[in-house]
């Protein structure tokens, strides 16, 4: 554990979420799930079949101790989207500042912004890999994996014990 525990436990849950996530679209491509990562472990939303979701994570962590860190970077990861928010916006601004008139900043912001996109590929997944998630996983275990359908929205409570 490292100096915010809390944090370092959301990292480890987030980690295994990418991971699990990961091997269902590799089983079933095309499937469309999103997770949402928190000190308890993590959800799911998206119509899932719940044993294949506990063997999913089950497998997840499996291969996450044995090694394969890969599992827990996600291409589709929020991490990423708000990289790319940040730097793009960041570099907009940068490019259009000290600019006399509106009309003059307009291609120097669009510029900056596209830069910032462009820059934001490599480095979402440094960020997450650093920041938002973790590999790290021995001595996790799934406690229980539970299913509720909420209004018609499907989504499944996955509990983690470090």
């Amino acid at each position: 554990m490292g100096l915010f525990p809390l944090w370092d436990t959301i990292r480890r849950n987030h980690g295994v979420e990418h991971a699990t996530l990961q091997i269902l679209a590799q089983r079933r491509p095309g499937i469309h799930l999103i997770g949402r990562s928190d000190p308890q472990g993590f959800v799911v939303y998206g119509d899932v079949d719940t044993e294949e979701l506990a063997n999913a994570t089950t497998e997840a962590l499996a291969r996450l101790q044995q090694g394969d860190d890969d599992l827990a970077v996600h291409p589709n990861c929020g991490t990423n989207l708000s990289v790319t928010g940040f730097t793009a916006g960041l570099l907009a601004w940068a490019a259009s500042r000290g600019k006399r008139k509106p009309w003059d900043a307009i291609p120097a912001a669009m510029i900056g912004a596209t830069l910032g996109v462009i820059l934001a590929k490599p480095l979402g997944p440094i960020v997450q890999k650093h920041v938002t998630v973790s590999s790290d996983v021995d001595g996790m275990r799934v406690v229980e994996v539970t299913r509720q359908d909420v209004s018609g929205v499907v989504r499944h409570r996955v509990k983690l014990a470090h």
